[in-house]
C-alpha cells in the first residue's frame, strides 16, 4: 500500500521560488513542486506562485512543522527581502499517491539560450540547435527557471571555449559547471560548502554525459589547491554579500583575460556588490537585470 503523505505549501514571490524551495527541503521532505496543487485551489495573486514539499505522513512530527515553519520564518532577516516576511505554512494530509513525482504535472522544458532543459524521460523532439540539459526538477536541483540560473546560463553559453577549464563557486546542484562542460569546457570544478549537495551535482553530471569532465567538492575556498588556479572562467551563482567577500577570492583564480559571470545579487545591492568586483581587479563588461536580479558579466585585465 502506498504510504500517505502530508503536503508542505505556500504563496511565495516569484522572484524567490528557487530559495524558497530549497528551505522547504528539509531532513525527511521529498522533491519540490511549483504551482496550484489542483485546480481547485485558488489562484495566488500577481506575481507569486505556490511552492510545495512533501514528507511521508509518519514523518510529519511537530518538532519538523516547528523547524520548516522558523526556516520559513527567517527568509526575510536571512535574505533582507520585506516580501519575504510573513509566508504562511500550511500542512495538509493528501491520500496516498506518488507525490515524489507530481511537479510533473506542471514542469515543461525550458529554453534559455541555446540550452533546452528537460527532464531525462524527455521524448520530444528538440531543434538542431538545442544543448539538450537533463534535469530533474526538486529540491536538490531547482528548476532552472530562476532569473540568476538563467543569467548565469546565457553567459556561459556565449562565453565557454572548447577546452576552457572553470570554476563554479558555490556550485549547489552542479548546474552551471555541467553547463560549462556541455559547451565544451574540458574541466569544470565546482565547490560548496552544503556537502549534501555533493551527491546531486555528480548525478546530475552523469545524467548529462560529462562526469568525467566534472569534479566538485565540499568546502569553501579553502577546499582548493595551489594547482586550482588559473582558470579560464569563474562562475559564482551566490547571494550578494558572498559575492563581496569573495571576489578577490575569484579574482585570485581567474587567468589574466579570463572571463567571469556573478549572479544572485538583488538589484538593491548592486552598487556595493560592483564596487567589490572592481576593488578586486575585474573588469564589469555587462550587466545584466531580470526582474529585481543583477547578474555581472566582465573579465580580469
Amino acid at each position: 500500500m502506498a504510504p500517505a503523505w502530508t503536503e508542505i505549501a505556500l504563496i511565495a514571490p516569484v522572484g524567490w521560488l528557487e530559495l524558497v524551495a530549497e528551505t522547504l527541503s528539509l531532513g525527511p521532505c521529498s522533491s519540490v513542486a511549483f504551482g496550484r496543487p489542483s485546480l481547485a485551489t485558488p489562484e495566488p495573486p500577481a506575481g507569486f506562485e505556490w511552492v510545495r514539499a512533501y514528507v511521508i505522513e509518519d514523518d510529519d512530527t511537530p518538532a519538523l512543522r516547528a523547524q520548516v515553519e522558523a526556516a520559513v520564518g527567517g527568509l526575510a532577516e536571512l535574505t533582507g527581502a520585506e516580501e519575504l516576511r510573513g509566508l504562511a505554512v500550511r500542512f495538509r494530509r493528501l491520500p496516498a499517491e506518488d507525490y515524489a513525482t507530481s511537479w510533473r504535472k506542471s514542469w515543461k522544458p525550458l529554453r534559455v539560450a541555446d540550452f533546452a532543459i528537460v527532464p531525462r524521460d524527455f521524448a520530444g523532439a528538440l531543434r538542431p540547435t538545442d544543448r539538450r540539459l537533463v534535469l530533474e526538477p526538486g529540491g536538490a536541483f531547482g528548476t532552472g527557471r530562476h532569473p540568476t540560473t538563467r543569467g548565469c546560463l546565457r553567459a556561459l553559453s556565449r562565453l565557454v571555449r572548447p577546452g576552457d577549464r572553470v570554476l563554479d563557486a558555490g556550485c549547489g546542484s552542479g548546474i552551471l559547471a555541467v553547463g560549462a562542460a556541455l559547451c565544451g569546457a574540458r574541466a569544470a570544478l565546482g565547490f560548496d560548502i552544503d556537502p549534501t549537495a555533493m551527491p546531486y551535482a555528480r548525478e546530475l553530471a552523469l545524467w548529462n554525459g560529462v562526469v568525467e569532465r566534472c569534479e566538485f567538492r565540499a568546502g569553501t575556498f579553502e577546499c582548493l589547491g595551489p594547482a586550482d588556479t588559473g582558470f579560464d572562467g569563474v562562475l559564482a551563482n551566490i547571494f550578494a554579500d558572498l559575492i563581496q567577500a569573495h571576489a578577490e577570492d575569484m579574482a585570485a583564480r581567474l587567468r589574466p583575460g579570463g572571463w567571469f559571470a556573478f549572479s544572485g545579487c538583488l538589484d538593491k545591492k548592486r552598487y556595493p556588490t560592483v564596487a567589490a568586483i572592481e576593488e578586486a581587479g575585474l573588469v564589469l563588461d555587462t550587466l545584466h537585470t531580470r526582474g529585481q536580479w543583477d547578474t555581472f558579466v566582465g573579465h580580469k585585465p
